[in-house]
């Protein structure tokens, strides 16, 4: 009888091995994602003669950082959203939506 109870547990172990062996085979990981956000900010003032046609607000969510993000032609700027000089030129500006 221990025999018996002894082979059963054994095969019993056996399959289970090879169902999550089995089942890990099938995992698919995720291909990796670019983010294209600010890392980083700048509490320097943007020049007034840069031309500026819109910000964002960004929220703070690893790896990017709480920023206004001001948009030219050709460029963006990463920006400390508590610097003084912010509140300025956010005025007459349009807010980009995503």
């Amino acid at each position: 009888m221990a025999w018996t109870s002894r082979f059963i547990t054994v095969t019993v172990l056996v399959i289970l091995i090879g169902c999550f062996t089995g089942a890990l085979g099938n995992y698919r990981r995720p291909t990796r994602v670019g983010v294209t956000c600010c890392k980083e900010v700048s509490k320097g003032r943007i020049p007034p003669e840069v031309k500026l046609i819109g910000y964002r607000h960004q929220n703070a969510l690893s790896p990017c950082v709480d920023a206004i993000v001001f948009y030219t032609e050709k460029d963006k700027y990463c920006s400390d959203p508590t610097a003084r000089w912010i509140q300025f030129r956010l005025k007459g500006l349009k807010e980009i939506e995503d």
